[in-house]
């Protein structure tokens, strides 16, 4: 299995900035697309964004698209997630997500999960 470890959450002004990271480790050759998700308190689990590894390939949702950025080295086994222009909406906890076995694009599913990095955005 893989184990995924998130950081760089924190509280920031509405407008601001803010670089997330996720570190992979374990069967790292196996993942074939890893994603950003994020819960709101009382909210289901939003879809941020979704990068194949190899290939490099993104997708982002309506809300996020033009201001989140997701990249990824497979070398060092670490995929970021880049906020710009934050709205008190995105505030959440924010996951870090891998699949195996993608049957879509961008994967609905994912086997493992990351315990989290929190982001409070104020107004």
């Amino acid at each position: 299995q893989v184990q995924l470890v998130e950081s760089g959450g924190g509280l920031v002004q509405a407008g601001a900035s803010l670089r997330l990271s996720c570190a992979a480790s374990g069967r790292t050759s196996s993942i074939i697309v890893m994603a950003w998700f994020r819960q709101a308190p009382g909210k289901e689990r939003e879809f941020v964004g979704a990068i194949t590894w190899s290939g490099g390939s993104t997708s982002y949702p309506e809300s996020v698209k033009g201001r989140f950025t997701i990249s990824r080295d497979n070398v060092k086994n670490t995929m970021t997630l880049q906020m710009n222009k934050l709205k008190p909406e995105d505030t959440g906890v924010y996951y870090c997500a891998a699949s195996y076995v993608p049957r879509l694009w961008p994967p609905r599913e994912y086997e493992y999960w990351g315990q989290g990095t929190q982001v409070i955005v104020s107004s």
